[in-house]
């Protein structure tokens, strides 16, 4: 699946709470966003307009790697 190239962060942020994220807080123009589910993770999301691309897969990346799933299978639990 092809990444969203007109995706905020804080679309992104609202998308990621279907895979167990909670924002914890908010400092200035980025989001940290938890989860508990397997372990604790943490990331942090800017909140900007539009998010460039590359900081988009590296943040799908960390997050996939975390629950264990491919990126493609965590873009389609997302956007799908």
């Amino acid at each position: 699946m092809r990444l969203p190239r007109d995706l905020s962060g804080t679309d992104l942020a609202k998308a990621l709470t279907r895979v167990g994220y909670q924002v914890t807080r908010q400092s200035g123009s980025h989001v940290r966003l938890t989860t508990d589910t397997p372990s604790q993770h943490h990331v942090t999301i800017p909140a900007h307009d539009s998010l460039k691309v590359g900081t988009l897969a590296g943040i799908l990346s960390d997050v996939a790697g975390h629950l264990k799933l491919s990126r493609d299978e965590l873009l389609q639990k997302l956007f799908g």
